[in-house]
C-alpha cells in the first residue's frame, strides 16, 4: 500500500515538472498531473530506456521527458479543439 502512495507522489512530481517545462501546467488539475506523470514515465522508459536516477521504480529523466511530451501533445490537441469549437 505504501509503495502505491509513493508511486502516486513521484508521478505527481514528474507531472508538475513536465507542466513547468512546457509552461502549460497551470491548466491541469491534480488528477491530470498525476496521470500525465505516470503515463509519461511509461512512455519515457519505453522510448528512452531506464537510465539515470530511479525513484519509486521510475527512471526520473526518461519519465520527465515522456511526461513533457504527453503534456505538450495533449495541451496542444485540447487548445486546437477549443479553437475549432469556439
Amino acid at each position: 500500500m505504501l509503495q502505491w502512495i509513493w508511486i502516486i507522489i513521484v508521478g505527481a512530481l514528474i507531472g508538475v515538472i513536465a507542466g513547468w517545462i512546457t509552461r502549460r501546467g497551470g491548466s491541469m488539475n491534480w488528477v491530470i498531473t498525476i496521470v500525465s506523470g505516470l503515463l509519461g514515465s511509461v512512455l519515457g522508459e519505453y522510448l528512452f530506456g531506464t537510465w539515470g536516477w530511479k525513484l519509486a521504480g521510475m527512471a526520473i529523466f526518461p519519465s520527465i521527458i515522456g511526461a513533457t511530451l504527453i503534456v505538450f501533445v495533449v495541451s496542444s490537441l485540447l487548445s486546437l479543439i477549443r479553437k475549432n469549437y469556439d
